[in-house]
């Protein structure tokens, strides 16, 4: 088993999504052992909720999941770099295509795109 170090934050790793082909940062989570293992097991990004204090998998509620192609791990092996395929089109909770929608721009906040679905049907909030 590859060997992270898990200990750093309370038993958490920061996992980044980018796109495969494109490179965007798509989301940044957090996985503990078991989302890592099961990420490495599926191919299907998989992070720990620290707020619902539960394992996901990224899409199985929106149908926008993140299929693995490649995993990098920094040097102190204490943080996760997911390349990923992601299906759907949309990795933000918002609908968005990425959670980094927003641009700073002197001191307003912009909204770079459009949300591809909308949160209230999808999560049926």
């Amino acid at each position: 088993m590859l060997a992270l170090d898990f200990d750093k934050l309370g038993g958490l790793v920061p996992a980044v999504a980018q796109d495969a082909e494109s490179g965007e940062v798509l989301m940044v989570a957090f996985m503990n052992r078991q989302a890592w293992e099961k990420t490495l097991a599926t191919g299907k990004a998989t992070y720990y909720s620290r707020t619902r204090n539960t394992l996901w998998t990224k899409g199985l509620t929106s149908g926008n999941l993140q299929i693995v192609k490649e995993i990098r791990i920094d040097c102190d092996n204490d943080t996760v770099l997911l390349k990923v395929e992601q299906v759907g089109g949309a990795a933000c909770h918002t609908g968005h295509r990425s959670c980094f929608h927003k641009i700073v721009e002197d001191d307003r906040i912009i909204i770079k795109d459009k949300p591809v679905f909308d949160p209230k049907e999808v999560y049926k909030q």
